[in-house]
């Protein structure tokens, strides 16, 4: 599933309410939204400058609500959805949030040991600790260091009960990473006027 426009990708997140990451609920214990909002503030608060990684946030997990149970491939799920929509950027940090798992399970027992018990489970599945090769060559990677922060923004947005900005809030941050992939829609956003006005009342 390919997601065409901003009012799309609000519909798909916001449905990610009462959803999870694991179909049997065995899995984090906050449903998807929740998390990927937990996962975006954490973003905004530390990198209030890189709206990309802040968006990589907020969607990282979307690729558990196109292919259900698929845990180890829900990085590539979710960066395929969105790559024409938001940029090659934001699906490569969607892709590499696994990565990044592999990276700090390898490299930073303590951070592996805060693992959640879900986390802990799947990280087998994803292909475990990276070796020698793999950790010199994620570390050349031009993406490396935001990968990482939002891996650990990741592993810290799974708070139950915690309060945070709703999603609509983020629409303009969504709005103005779009816009950067479409001039046409660039112009429409510089004007004020909703780039893709929806047929139906908005479900976010």
């Amino acid at each position: 599933m390919r997601v065409s426009t901003v009012d799309e990708l609000m519909v798909l997140l916001a449905n990610g309410a009462d959803v999870w990451d694991m179909p049997d609920r065995s899995g984090d214990p906050v449903d998807i939204l929740d998390h990927d909002r937990q996962c975006a503030e954490l973003l905004r608060q530390r990198y209030p400058l890189d709206a990309e990684l802040q968006v990589a946030g907020l969607v990282h997990d979307i690729g558990h609500q196109l292919v259900p149970g698929d845990d180890a491939g829900h990085g590539r799920h979710g960066a395929d959805a969105i790559r024409v929509l938001l940029g090659d950027r934001v699906a490569r940090l969607v892709e590499l949030h696994v990565v990044a798992k592999r990276y700090l399970a390898a490299t930073d027992s303590a951070h592996t040991a805060r693992l959640s018990p879900s986390s802990q489970r799947t990280l087998l599945a994803q292909g475990g600790p990276m070796n020698a090769a793999e950790i010199a060559e994620f570390r050349a990677d031009p993406d490396f260091d935001a990968a990482l922060a939002l891996r650990r923004a990741d592993d810290a947005g799974k708070v139950v009960g915690l309060t945070v900005a709703p999603l609509n809030s983020w629409l303009p941050v969504i709005e103005r990473v779009a816009a950067e992939q479409n001039p046409f829609h660039q112009d429409e956003v510089d004007r004020g006027a909703p780039p893709s006005a929806p047929s139906q009342p908005p479900k976010w």
